[in-house]
């Protein structure tokens, strides 16, 4: 399902929310890291490379994300492993759980924070980030050709209306839970360069449950459909294509005993 080229595609804006992320839990030293959902592992190298004490190990559900990220491993230091971060349990805590941009894909995730919670050494941190962006004309754009006449009995069930919380939401249910919670969000307006970019954005993400139900010409046919409602919705100036990508932040941190 997932293609670590066509995520690395307009690489550098995707990793702004992480670096912001990173960048907000400011002079913390951990020395057990998780990185759950760590996709092609470039992100999470500079995790080991900002804390060059701490053992990181970073976990992913796609062997193709897992096997580029390999690339990036240090023996004793910084490994990846294919696994279910919703079936996630470490051997001993840890302090710091970071998860970038994956909990929008996990059913039922809400759920997992008060064990990932639970994971964390006194102290420890839960760090993750989330994309904010479902009532964008990207994804209602994209809700309303999958259940039209032509997909809907292929795809109605394919894309999710909005599977995460607001700021707010995740700050309840955390500070419920016995934590000291950091949550906010931004909105990048993002300008892309390119030939129907934001297209080209969304195949690494929210079109890959779309296009792996599709057959080579379904798919043609589709994301030329998809990509005339994205040009009338995000019009190219002559600077490039804006593309406003709000994204939702939370840092909560594990009360000492």
């Amino acid at each position: 399902m997932w293609d670590p080229a066509q995520y690395g595609v307009y690489g550098d804006e995707r990793a702004r929310p992480f670096i912001e992320l990173v960048g907000r839990l400011g002079p913390v030293e951990p020395r057990h890291v998780v990185d759950l959902g760590c996709g092609s592992g470039e992100l999470t190298a500079t995790l080991a490379g900002r804390w060059p004490r701490a053992v990181v190990r970073a976990l992913d559900s796609s062997p193709e994300m897992i096997a580029a990220a390999r690339a990036h491993a240090i023996p004793g230091r910084l490994t990846f492993d294919v696994a279910d971060v919703a079936d996630w349990r470490p051997d001993h805590p840890v302090d710091l759980i970071v998860s970038n941009a994956v909990l929008q894909w996990v059913p039922g995730h809400l759920d997992l924070l008060p064990r990932w919670v639970e994971a964390l050494a006194p102290g420890g941190r839960l760090a993750f980030q989330v994309p904010g962006n479902f009532d964008a004309p990207s994804h209602v754009l994209l809700r309303e050709l999958c259940r039209s006449p032509r997909w809907r009995d292929r795809l109605a069930g394919t894309v999710r209306d909005d599977p995460v919380l607001d700021p707010a939401g995740y700050l309840d249910r955390l500070a419920r839970h016995g934590c000291a919670v950091d949550a906010w969000e931004t909105t990048y307006m993002q300008v892309l360069g390119g030939d129907d970019p934001v297209l080209e954005w969304v195949k690494g993400t929210a079109l890959r449950p779309v296009l792996s139900a599709l057959g080579p010409d379904e798919a043609g046919e589709f994301l030329a459909a998809y990509r005339d409602r994205l040009r009338d919705a995000y019009p190219r100036r002559p600077y490039g294509t804006v593309f406003p990508f709000r994204r939702v932040f939370v840092i909560a941190a594990r009360h000492a005993p």
